[in-house]
């Protein structure tokens, strides 16, 4: 009887792992070097973007972000400066929303909304509804970028400096410097950080 209930016991975990592993984010995704694929997602703007729609891109600052994320929010201001400085050179930020709002309401399009309002974001925030834009790109974190060349290769992969908690005190602007090699026509160096930030929240 007991092992019975052992082995009922076992079957149930398996089989929440299995389920549950459908919504994780997954670390695979995009490499360096990779093809990007394009998208076609909802903005707050009221159109439908994808990339293709930049038609005097240089390349693209894929962020993958939210509204609720500490970090993500302590990057919002540094997201507007970065898409202020380098969308004029042809690179532009898109802000991608990767999280579920049935697990976090304030991620929902409404507020997404408001959230673009209030903080008068100069860049296109997208709604990633269903979550089928990040799991093929492997983001796992907000905010998680992807700095893509005009042809959508992949040039670089992760955080976007190095100090998440304090600006004053940032020693390595990874996607400015990333930007500033391929202008150059050199690899970027480094071409891959890890991404600090909350995970991207996907339903249970």
């Amino acid at each position: 009887m007991k092992k019975g209930i052992q082995i009922g016991l076992l079957i149930i975990g398996l089989m929440t792992v299995l389920t549950s592993a459908r919504y994780l984010p997954t670390e695979g995704g995009l490499k360096v070097g990779d093809t990007a694929p394009d998208f076609s997602l909802k903005s707050v703007s009221g159109k439908t973007v994808s990339l293709k729609d930049f038609k005097n891109a240089q390349g693209y600052i894929v962020a993958f972000t939210c509204n609720t994320c500490p970090y993500a929010q302590m990057y919002e201001d540094r997201l507007i400066e970065l898409h202020k400085k380098m969308s004029p050179l042809g690179w532009p930020v898109v802000a991608i929303n990767a999280n579920d709002p049935s697990v976090t309401p304030g991620d929902s399009f409404v507020k997404m909304k408001e959230r673009s309002d209030e903080k008068k974001y100069p860049f296109e925030y997208l709604f990633d509804e269903g979550q089928k834009v990040f799991p093929v790109y492997g983001a796992v974190r907000t905010p998680h970028i992807f700095l893509l060349d005009k042809d959508l290769k992949v040039r670089y992969i992760g955080a976007v400096d190095d100090n998440a908690e304090d600006p004053t005190s940032i020693t390595n602007r990874y996607v400015e410097n990333a930007i500033d090699a391929i202008n150059k026509g050199k690899d970027p160096n480094p071409n891959f950080t890890k991404a600090i930030g909350c995970t991207i929240k996907v339903k249970k």
